[in-house]
C-alpha cells in the first residue's frame, strides 16, 4: 500500500486513526501491529512470512544474548542472528546481482532463478539488527514482549521507505508515549507537506528527468543533459524527503518520534556535510554500527580513509545490485577522504569561498546521481560526457520545451526555492493568527491538489522502494 494512494488517505489511515482513538491505551500497540501487517500484505502478501521470520530470529537471538553471561558465547550468539539477518538480505537483493558477475567473469552459465526483492527489506533488515546490537552492546534492556518487537520493526509509517529507526531511539516510546492533540496537529501537516512535495514536485519533476534519460545521449544537447541530470536531483531529494515528512507526520499522530531524515542537504558546502544533511538514518547507522566498530577515526590516518572508503562502500551497495550504486558510493567516500586530506570540509570565508565551496558540492552530488540514475555505466558515462560536450551531438530531436512546460517550470522554481531553510523559518512560527490562518488555508489547498493528482493517476512508487 502506497502513503501516495487513495485507498491509504481516505480508508486505510482515517479507520486506524480512529480505531486507535477509540480503543483502550494497552491495546493500541496491537491495534498498530496489525494495521502495519495489513499494511504490508496489502501489496506482497507471499513476501510477509521473510519480515515475519526476521522479526521471530531478532527475538529468539536477543533473548538467548541477554541472558548468556560468556562474552564468547554472547558474540557468537550476535554472529548467527545478524549473519540469519544479512542472508535473507543477500538472497533476495543480491543473489542475481553475484549469479550475473561470476557468470561473466568466469564465462559460466550458472543457471538461477530470478529473484524478487521484498519490498522494504532493507529497511526493515537494518533495523532488527540495530534491535540485536543493541542488546548486545547493553545500551537497551531485551524486549520479553514479541508483539512490541513486531511493532518495532514493522510499523508501518516507516516500513517501506524508512527513515530507518535504530531501537535506542525507540525503545521507551514503545512502550509509553502519549498522544495529544497538537502532536496530531503537527502530524497531519507534516504529512500533507510530504504528500504535495511528492506528488506537486517529484513527480512532475520526475517524469522531466525520465523523458531526457530516456534519450539517446547523441539526441540531446548540454543544456538538456544538465536540466535532466538537475531535475532528478530535485525528484530525489523531494521524493525521499517526502516520504519521510509522511513518515515523521503518522508517527506524531500515533505519538511516536521520529528523528528527522533530511535536513536541507542541497545547502552544503562539502560532501561531509552533505552526508550530515542526507538520508541522516542511513549514514548515522553506518557510523554507528559500522565505521566505529572499524575503529572510526580512533586509528590511523590511513587506516580512517579506509574505513570510510568501506562504509561508502557499503552504502552504494545498500542502495542496489548494481556497479551503479557501488561506484557511486565509491564516488561520495573518495570525496569524503579528499576532505579529510586538505581539510576542505573545515574551510571558512566569506561569501565568495562559500558560493565556490557549495557548487562544488552541488557538482559532486549532482554528476554522482546520475551514476546513481543510469541503467548501467556505459550509459552513466555517455550521459556525463554529453554533459560536458565530450560527444558528437547528431540530431537534436527536440529542444527544452519539450521536456518543460509551463507546470514543469513552474515545479522547478519552487523546488529550487524550497530547497533552502528560510520559508519553512518563516512558517514554523506564525507571529499572528491572521498568518496561522494563511497557512492552514495553504496546507488545505496543497491536500486538495495532491489529493487531484493521486486520483488522476494510476500509480505513485516512491524512489527508494527499489532499495
Amino acid at each position: 500500500m502506497l502513503f501516495s494512494s487513495m485507498t491509504f488517505v481516505f480508508v486505510f489511515l482515517p479507520i486506524v486513526c480512529m480505531t486507535c482513538l477509540l480503543a483502550r491505551k494497552d491495546l493500541q500497540n496491537h491495534i498498530l501491529l496489525i494495521a502495519s501487517i495489513i499494511f504490508y500484505a496489502w501489496g506482497e502478501p507471499r513476501y510477509l512470512a521473510i519480515m515475519l521470520m526476521t522479526i521471530l530470529i531478532n527475538y529468539i537471538g536477543a533473548n538467548y544474548i541477554s541472558r548468556s553471561k560468556n562474552k564468547g558465547h554472547r558474540k557468537a550468539l550476535l554472529a548467527a542472528t545478524v549473519l540469519l539477518d544479512l542472508s535473507f538480505l543477500f538472497y533476495f537483493k543480491y543473489f542475481n546481482f553475484f549469479i550475473e558477475n561470476f557468470n561473466e567473469l568466469f564465462a559460466a552459465k550458472v543457471d538461477f532463478i530470478k529473484v524478487i526483492m521484498p519490498i522494504g527489506i532493507s529497511f526493515y533488515t537494518f533495523q532488527a539488527m540495530s534491535y540485536v546490537i543493541d542488546v548486545y552492546r547493553d545500551e537497551v534492556k531485551v524486549q520479553r514482549d514479541i508483539y512490541k518487537l513486531a511493532l518495532y520493526i514493522c510499523l508501518f509509517p516507516q516500513l517501506i521507505a524508512g527513515p530507518i529507526v535504530k531501537y535506542h531511539d525507540i525503545d521507551e516510546q514503545i512502550n509509553n508515549r502519549t498522544v495529544t492533540f497538537d502532536k496530531v496537529c503537527y502530524g497531519v501537516k507534516r504529512f500533507i507537506i510530504g504528500l504535495s512535495k511528492k506528488m506537486l514536485i517529484a513527480n512532475t519533476l520526475g517524469a522531466v528527468a525520465d523523458k531526457i534519460f530516456a534519450e539517446p545521449a547523441v539526441h540531446i544537447d548540454i543544456l538538456t543533459a544538465w536540466v535532466g541530470a538537475v531535475a532528478y536531483s530535485l525528484q530525489l531529494l523531494y521524493d525521499f524527503s517526502g516520504y519521510s515528512d509522511m513518515a515523521i507526520g503518522l508517527g506524531a499522530i500515533f505519538g511516536f518520534k521520529f528523528l528527522e531524515n533530511f535536513n536541507y542537504p542541497y545547502i552544503s558546502k562539502s560532501i561531509t556535510e552533505f552526508w550530515r544533511r542526507w538520508h541522516i538514518s542511513l549514514s548515522t547507522w553506518f557510523k554507528e554500527y559500522l565505521y566505529i566498530p572499524l575503529g572510526g577515526n580512533r586509528v590511523s590516518k590511513a587506516r580512517n580513509y579506509f574505513n570510510l572508503l568501506v562504509v561508502f562502500l557499503a552504502t552504494g551497495f545498500w542502495h542496489g545490485a548494481s556497479w551503479n550504486f557501488i561506484i557511486w558510493g565509491l564516488w561520495h567516500g573518495t570525496f569524503i577522504v579528499f576532505e579529510k586530506l586538505t581539510g576542505w570540509h573545515k574551510k571558512e570565508g566569506g561569501w565568495f569561498i562559500s558560493s565556490i565551496r557549495h557548487i562544488y558540492c552541488m557538482l559532486v552530488v549532482v554528476l554522482g546521481l546520475v551514476i546513481f540514475r543510469s541503467e548501467n555505466m556505459p550509459l552513466a558515462i555517455e550521459y556525463l560526457k554529453n554533459m560536458f560536450g565530450q560527444i558528437p551531438v547528431h540530431t537534436v530531436i527536440s529542444d527544452l520545451s519539450y521536456y518543460m512546460g509551463n507546470i514543469e517550470i513552474l515545479a522547478f522554481t519552487v523546488a529550487i526555492l524550497c530547497i533552502t531553510p528560510i520559508f519553512a523559518r518563516i512558517l514554523e512560527t506564525p507571529k499572528s493568527k491572521i498568518l496561522h490562518a494563511g497557512l492552514n488555508i495553504w496546507l488545505m489547498a496543497l491536500f486538495f491538489l495532491s489529493a487531484m493528482q493521486i486520483a488522476a493517476s494510476t500509480y505513485n512508487p516512491f524512489i527508494y522502494f527499489r532499495f
